[in-house]
């Protein structure tokens, strides 16, 4: 149902209403194996107790059925053969006790006397009913009148219409022969409140001892049959009930031997995990489970060794870089005072000796950052690093950021734009630290830019502020977004560090900003620029939920398509995009875009410190990007070419010139 249909939000509230008490049962259901498996048994063991049940009741019954009615028979079939036999028999008996006598005898009074006779001998095992037949031999079809027979007659108070069924009565009127079926014995009012019983009722067409036909009927009770069938009943199912409670009870005992050490393994795994690896399973027997626990106990075991040895190398890789970083500090000065000595003096030396002390600087300069580098490495891996919070003004560090940047990107010919820094964005955060993370961004973005324009972005909202640097260079490929924090790893191993990077930049960055509690996170498309996000929380140890900032920019490749995609839908004119790889300057999305924008929900892989995505590139500039992307590799190996050629002949000149003062030194 939709949110705004009638009836929508009731709905959901009964849902949540119906819900909430089943979610412990739920719960408990999911998490609790023991539950499901007798929970199973019991089902299926009661499935089978009723189906058996079901077939012993009915092959019982069919039996009790089938021997009352072959009883039924034999006696109804005696008892039709006497009264047929007393009506063709005179009886010799004179005076007014001879009722068999036809010769001038009452029908009547005859029939009354042979239905007390024929029930006389049955007691209670059956009641005998003569009705009359319909007029000649054939009756009626709706049922047979009283005819030749005055009346009907019935033993034991029995109504003698309502107990023998109508269509057992057209059959017997209709053929010759013994007929039965299954019907109710129902009783006058003479007999009391008797309710009516199950009965078998027999019948058959006779003459009387005027040679009229009458029916006469046999009902064969069967209350002690439904009683021994009740008994069989209320017996099949106590013994049904005790099987399933038993069943379910040795399934239990079953279970809980095999659930048992399963807990126990877990709950000692999470221990483990925890870091507790001293932590065994309590072995007992030497059956399967045993075995199992054992061989946790040894996986347990080579575990803790081998966690061992990776902690006392990495302890060990540790300190040595931490003790080389520091040991190197000492004779690196002292190479450091020589080398400037010599730098100084270079503009008394040949043009050679004077780039060879140019480059030592040089190279000395990116040594030391190099080592700097890695002694904050060796803080992070150690757990040492600090945080020194404090209330600090973010665009007071991007601005000596970009001041410190500047020579680089009027070397590179790019221009820094700022975008957000119209309303104070405060934070509690080290200023060093961030301001670090700042310069390597920036820096990144000028050198990879390709020379085109670099924006800063500033926003915070909620409890969050963030800093974007967009570039419009070449980008990211697929995959790349999730390997740039890596320690030293390039986008290009071919492309020259011309700033004299060592590697570790990012690495540091991102270990700077979890240790704010915040996200350094990366966003690139191939030939479409790249895009560093970081996130950080406004107060200190205060979780982050979203960025103020997207990851995405507004003028990627995907947002600038759903835009035309709108535009033409609304039938606005589109922006034309600009062209890929064009040497002009960049667009600069509006300020609107970033400043006091509303909180952004944090991404799928907003992991701190990680997770960014990559655009693919469409399909309609995939060429464009591809031939553009070969133009700049070829370039790049002819420059690189170049550049080997040139550093050939220099060593061809060096070689020579050293050549030619020896030999000026020998003449001497």
């Amino acid at each position: 149902m939709a949110d705004g249909a009638p009836g929508g939000p009731v709905l959901r509230l009964f849902v949540r209403l119906v819900r909430r008490p089943l979610l412990p049962a739920v719960r408990l259901w999911r998490r609790n194996i023991q539950l499901r498996v007798v929970a199973a048994t019991l089902l299926m063991s009661l499935a089978v107790v009723l189906s058996l049940g079901f077939v012993v009741i009915a092959q019982v019954s069919k039996g009790l059925l089938d021997a009352k009615e072959e009883a039924a028979q034999s006696q109804a079939a005696g008892g039709f053969a006497v009264a047929q036999e007393k009506a063709n028999t005179p009886s010799t008996v004179d005076g007014p006790d001879a009722t068999d006598n036809k010769v001038g005898r009452d029908a009547s009074t005859w029939m009354n006397s042979l239905v007390k006779q024929l029930a006389s001998g049955g007691q209670t095992a059956f009641e005998v009913v003569a009705l009359g037949a319909g007029p000649g031999a054939g009756g009626q079809p709706d049922g047979p009148t009283v005819s030749g027979v005055k009346g009907a007659r019935a033993s034991g108070n029995v109504d003698p219409t309502a107990s023998v069924p109508p269509q057992l009565r057209r059959e017997v009127n209709h053929a010759t022969g013994t007929f039965k079926t299954f019907s109710q014995i129902r009783y006058t009012a003479g007999a009391g409140d008797k309710a009516p019983e199950p009965a078998l009722v027999v019948g058959k067409r006779l003459t009387d001892i005027n040679g009229d036909p009458y029916d006469l009927y046999y009902l064969f009770p069967l209350t002690q049959e439904e009683e021994s069938l009740n008994l069989i009943k209320v017996t099949i199912a106590t013994a049904g009930v005790f099987v399933v409670v038993l069943l379910g009870a040795i399934a239990w005992l079953v279970v809980r031997q095999v659930v048992t050490p399963v807990r126990m393994a877990a709950g000692i795994a999470e221990r483990l995990s925890a870091g507790r690896l001293q932590e065994r399973m309590k072995v007992t027997g030497e059956d399967d489970i045993a075995r199992l626990g054992e061989a946790f106990n040894k996986m347990a075991q080579n575990l803790q060794l081998k966690i061992q040895q990776l902690e006392d190398l990495s302890r060990m890789q540790r300190r040595f870089v931490s003790d080389v970083s520091h040991e190197l500090r000492t004779p690196l000065t002292t190479v450091r005072m020589a080398a400037d000595v010599i730098h100084d003096a270079r503009v008394d030396f040949d043009p050679i000796t004077a780039r060879s002390a140019e480059l030592l600087a040089g190279q000395l300069d990116r040594f030391e950052l190099l080592l700097a580098d890695l002694l904050e490495i060796s803080r992070f891996d150690a757990g040492a690093a600090a945080l020194e919070a404090e209330p600090i003004d973010l665009r007071e560090v991007v601005r000596r950021v970009i001041d410190g940047a500047e020579p680089l990107a009027e070397h590179k010919g790019t221009r820094i734009r700022v975008l957000g820094d119209t309303q104070p964005v405060i934070a509690e955060a080290d200023s060093r630290r961030v301001e670090r993370v700042l310069r390597n961004l920036v820096v990144n973005a000028v050198e990879h830019g390709e020379g085109r324009d670099v924006v800063v972005r500033l926003a915070s909202a909620g409890g969050a502020v963030a800093v974007a640097v967009r570039d419009y260079g070449v980008g990211l490929k697929p995959g790349e977004a999730t390997r740039v924090f890596n320690r030293f790893w390039r986008a290009d191993p071919a492309r020259a560090r011309t700033t004299g990077g060592t590697g570790l930049g990012l690495s540091i960055a991102v270990e700077d900003a979890r240790l704010h509690g915040g996200w350094l996170q990366a966003w690139g498309e191939p030939g479409g620029g790249s895009q560093f996000r970081l996130t950080l929380p406004r107060t200190a140890d205060e979780p982050l939920r979203g960025s103020p900032i997207p990851l995405e920019p507004e003028d990627s490749r995907a947002n600038r398509a759903r835009a035309a995609a709108d535009a033409a839908g609304s039938g606005t004119p589109p922006q034309a995009p600009p062209a890929p790889g064009r040497p002009d300057r960049s667009p600069i999305p509006p300020r609107s875009a970033v400043g006091g924008a509303l909180p952004v929900p944090a991404d799928p892989t907003a992991l701190p410190g990680n997770g960014a995505r990559v655009v693919a590139r469409p399909a309609d500039q995939a060429a464009a990007d591809q031939a553009a992307a070969d133009r700049a590799a070829a370039d790049r190996a002819a420059a690189d070419r170049a550049a080997a050629d040139r550093a050939a002949a220099d060593r061809a000149d060096a070689a020579d010139q050293a050549a030619a003062q020896e030999d000026r030194a020998g003449g001497r």
